[in-house]
């Protein structure tokens, strides 16, 4: 009789024990699991929060030989800072307002004469220089008669030059009636650079670009063009007008557009 008494009390005891430590054990399985979520949750809000909103790529650059995205551009933040470190820098910034000035400004004159003796361009023309730097072409439009004429940049070089991103432009559509850009081949996305010109270019406004197609451009450049097609399909709102040699720094290639009167 002793013995059958102390062994349902043994057992009690085990399955007591053995109810325990299921309880702990699942709880630290949930614990875990929630760890594990939060985590991943963490990581995915740092990741979606830190990067940088960038324009949408160029479908055209990524399909044709005659137009190359240069690689190692991680995200649009990147791209910025590199296209900063030309901009902003010193030494160049001081070329730009000695001993460039003075060639440049006259070489972009005569372009910008030619256009007026053409009819492309008049004295009433509201105009925009992209990419302008220290405003170089902006003086050449004001010096021949264009006073109504201004230029954009990452930095600011007031009066001539504001602050502007050329693939995202601070204008409202239709705004200018003549555009002129040397530094196509510092756009990201080609698409959006030509896209944002034909928004914000009046319909029949004109639109210069000065390309380098036998060059290549210097280190801070985001891609290479090898032909004029490529522009051809990016510009889808406009006919071109014409395609002509020049020396233009560097640059071998002027290329006219004018915006087609869509009704």
């Amino acid at each position: 009789m002793k013995i059958e008494k102390t062994i349902p009390s043994k057992l009690k005891y085990l399955l007591i024990i053995f109810f325990l430590l299921f309880l702990l054990v699942s709880l630290q399985n949930r614990r875990s699991r929630s760890s594990i979520a939060t985590i991943v949750t963490v990581k995915t809000i740092t990741i979606t929060t830190t990067n940088h909103p960038s324009p949408p790529p160029s479908s055209v650059a990524a399909s044709s030989d005659d137009l190359k995205i240069r690689r190692g551009y991680t995200n649009y933040d990147a791209y910025i800072k590199r296209q900063l470190k030309k901009t902003m820098n010193p030494k160049l910034r001081k070329v730009w307002i000695t001993r460039d000035w003075d060639r440049k400004v006259k070489f972009f004159s005569s372009i910008f004469n030619e256009l007026k003796r053409e009819n492309l361009l008049s004295n009433s023309s509201k105009c925009l220089s992209i990419g302008a730097r220290v405003g170089q072409e902006v003086e050449a439009l004001r010096r021949v008669g264009v006073a109504d004429a201004i230029g954009i940049d990452l930095v600011p070089f007031p009066p001539l030059v504001i602050k502007g991103d050329f693939h995202n432009q601070p204008f409202y559509n239709d705004t200018f009636d003549f555009e002129f850009s040397n530094v196509f081949d510092h756009a990201l996305y080609p698409e959006k650079f030509v896209a944002e010109i034909e928004r914000t270019l009046k319909p029949n406004g004109v639109c210069i670009l000065h390309v380098a197609l036998s060059i290549r451009g210097d280190k801070y450049s985001a891609n290479d063009l090898f032909s004029i097609k490529p522009l051809t399909k990016l510009f889808r709102r406009s006919e071109l007008l014409r395609v002509r040699k020049v020396d233009g720094f560097g640059l071998d290639t002027e290329v006219l557009f004018r915006k087609k009167n869509m009704i």
